[in-house]
């Protein structure tokens, strides 16, 4: 996952009371904010979709699908990268609230047979290389889910491209997933679940998500979205074949902004998911997000306040507590900010990896300001 490096450049928050937010722009006004967006960036493609009450308010798409000059629509189907991450999360949550799992009860209680006994699956992931490191043994959904694994992103990453523990499970926040990969593996290996089927059910069935999935589908190809990468290049909306709950999933800002709805409102969740779900559990106290296992820096270096909860990036600001995930590939830039206070978000999708340099400004505008951890999200970035 790579992140052009830029200066930093957005104001300081001062600590206040929360405070509520004005009325939220109109859809003439969004329209006008990403259109700011669009000519500060050079980005080609743009959606934008706004929460308020819990509720959908607006949805709309700007600009390009493809180098043709096909519009871009709020049922184009754009890729949902890491954003399939917080769907899977969801999934894991009703399912604990099914008595299916526990989020603190270890993966390897699921399965049948140790973990490095399954060798080496193209699938799901190495887990042949933990023989010898018996921490495999420790890690529980909650782990997996708060992002504390100890695992690179992804052990293709490594110098050796093995899998290894960089850290003890659980003992601070490091982005991975391939930690992702072994809770899968445990709901499909373990549990005897399928997991596509079972994200289906829990979530997209429910939230009203019909042009969403975790493989492709070919009704796709009628209107779908190709991608911008930072020079400018066009890239190929690639076909996944696969469930990869680490980031598999196709999507349209329509089906997106349902789900986002459910998310801020706890939508199909017990007050106890819920609070898991908001919960801030485990606190952060790297510089950035990435790369994953660049350590923890003195606090004076911390963004101040934010932690992961069970599928959560939770931070308090101005408005009070709020949070955050987002979802990034060479040509893809997603994001979803909610306030609780209000039960509002905004959830911008774009092909074009450019216009995160606009997020910060793109959720100012709409929801004033957040206290949204953009440094640590981003790292050194020149917004405008």
């Amino acid at each position: 996952m790579t992140r052009a490096k830029l200066l930093w450049t957005l104001p300081l928050l001062a600590a206040a009371a929360p405070v509520h937010a004005a009325s939220l722009p109109d859809q003439a006004g969004v329209a006008a904010i990403a259109d700011k967006a669009m000519a500060g960036t050079g980005a080609r493609g743009l959606a934008i979709a706004v929460i308020d009450g819990g509720e959908v308010r607006s949805v709309q798409s700007f600009g390009a699908r493809n180098a043709k000059g096909d519009p871009l629509t709020p049922q184009t189907i754009m890729y949902g990268a890491s954003l399939t991450k917080l769907v899977f999360a969801y999934t894991v949550l009703r399912l604990s609230d099914e008595g299916k799992l526990d989020l603190d009860k270890p993966i390897a209680a699921m399965l049948a047979k140790p973990l490095p006994d399954y060798g080496n699956l193209d699938a799901y992931g190495n887990w042949g290389d933990l023989a010898g490191d018996a921490r495999w043994q420790t890690i529980t959904p909650r782990i997996v889910l708060n992002h504390s694994t100890g695992f690179a992103n992804f052990s293709f990453l490594e110098p050796d491209e093995k899998l290894r523990f960089h850290f003890d499970p659980g003992s601070r926040y490091g982005y991975s997933g391939e930690g992702i990969m072994l809770l899968q593996f445990g709901l499909d290996q373990g549990l005897g679940l399928n997991t596509g089927k079972e994200v289906q059910r829990l979530v997209f069935d429910p939230f009203k998500m019909p042009n969403s999935s975790l493989v492709w589908r070919p009704d796709f190809g009628a209107n779908y979205a190709d991608g911008w990468t930072l020079d400018g290049s066009v890239e190929a909306h690639d076909e996944r074949g696969r469930v990869r709950m680490a980031g598999s999933m196709d999507t349209t800002i329509t089906d997106l902004a349902n789900f986002a709805a459910a998310v801020v409102s706890g939508e199909g969740l017990s007050d106890r998911a819920r609070g898991e779900l908001l919960r801030p559990g485990l606190p952060i106290r790297s510089r950035s997000q990435f790369p994953t296992l660049a350590g923890d820096v003195a606090e004076a270096e911390q963004s101040k306040g934010i932690a992961a909860s069970v599928g959560l990036i939770t931070f308090t600001g101005p408005q009070g507590p709020g949070f955050f995930r987002g979802g990034h590939n060479d040509s893809t830039g997603n994001t979803l900010v909610c306030v609780e206070q209000g039960q509002r978000c905004v959830l911008i999708m774009s092909n074009d990896v450019r216009a995160e340099a606009a997020f910060p400004m793109i959720v100012r505008e709409i929801l004033g300001e957040t206290g949204t951890p953009w440094r640590w999200i981003f790292g050194d970035m020149n917004f405008i």
